[in-house]
């Protein structure tokens, strides 16, 4: 019987990755999608200066949503709960939980975040960044949502957190 062979490791340099801007204050570097790690997850890093509106409530039903922060303070909606996470911090959201995230106020994060399994997402990323530009229709985010497994909703205590 011969061993299964592992599929081939996957690598990128910083210098090689793409970053895009999907606002005035948010940068996601893309960094490996589902395509280049076998569906085992989708990473990025997102930088969130001060004053970014970060990601509205939504939630994922294939997925789960690992957020790490490498340097400020995060704020992620989990639930109807506010969490504060701050350098070195990790949170796990399972599917389905309600969840959004921004920097503090007055604070900037620079956070990893990936999603495990892995779907392929990047071209979602790419979407905001047209929409940003005004080159793309916002409407086409939420016609993509089934695609990307990205399901939007409102929610009153994160409106509250934005409000002050």
């Amino acid at each position: 019987m011969s061993p299964i062979q592992p599929q081939p490791f996957f690598t990128i340099k910083a210098t090689d990755a793409e970053v895009l801007a999907d606002g005035p204050t948010s940068l996601i570097t893309l960094l490996a999608d589902a395509d280049d790690t076998h569906g085992a997850l989708t990473v990025n890093r997102a930088f969130l200066a001060k004053g970014s509106p970060g990601a509205p409530p939504h939630f994922h039903t294939r997925m789960a949503e690992t957020f790490f922060v490498i340097d400020g303070v995060l704020q992620v909606l989990a639930g109807e709960q506010i969490l504060t996470l701050e350098k070195g911090d990790l949170l796990v959201v399972p599917p389905h939980l309600p969840h959004a995230f921004a920097p503090a106020p007055g604070e900037e994060a620079d956070v990893l975040v990936s999603f495990s399994p892995g779907i392929a997402r990047f071209d979602y990323y790419r979407l905001l960044e047209r929409v940003y530009k005004g080159e793309a229709d916002p409407k086409e985010i939420g016609a993509s949502s089934e695609k990307y497994d990205n399901h939007y909703f409102d929610s009153p205590a994160w409106r509250a957190r934005a409000a002050g």
